[in-house]
């Protein structure tokens, strides 16, 4: 559900939505262990120049833990991927609400930016909405199979 507010003085529009868009520290895929196993066992996606790896987890706390990351083969400089995974998060949190309700279980998550360039907001932002649609898409399949 959104809610429009429209200000006579400003000549403007404020859209507010009732699910929040934050990125709690809960959602923040930080363990060792969960991330290794997501390469060794987890199921991929790709919607270039992005790439998802998930694991379902056991964890019953969130639904989705995230978890950025950039190549240090393909960008050198610490700024340049720095840059990269702040444009992730921020694509990521503002799209999620695509999926967050919308799944059983929990799952563990890493996307992979493999672009060679430094990319605009809107082309993350294009390739996270893609990525993130194929995932509901395959998630709710594995769940109708089983």
């Amino acid at each position: 559900m959104i809610i429009i507010i429209t200000s006579r003085q400003a000549n403007s529009c404020y859209f507010y939505s009732l699910m929040s868009f934050k990125f709690p520290k809960e959602e923040k895929l930080k363990s060792e262990k969960q991330i290794k196993a997501i390469f060794e066992k987890g199921s991929s996606i790709t919607a270039y120049p992005l790439k998802l790896v998930y694991l379902g987890s056991s964890n019953a706390s969130t639904k989705i833990q995230v978890a950025v990351t950039v190549p240090k083969k393909n960008f050198r400089s610490a700024v340049h991927r720095n840059r990269i995974k702040r444009l992730l998060r921020e694509s990521y949190r503002l799209h999620k609400h695509l999926i967050f309700n919308k799944i059983e279980g929990s799952y563990a998550c890493m996307f992979l930016y493999l672009g060679k360039e430094i990319p605009s907001f809107s082309e993350i932002e294009g390739s996270m909405i893609k990525i993130l649609e194929k995932f509901l898409k395959r998630v709710n399949d594995e769940e109708v199979d089983t």
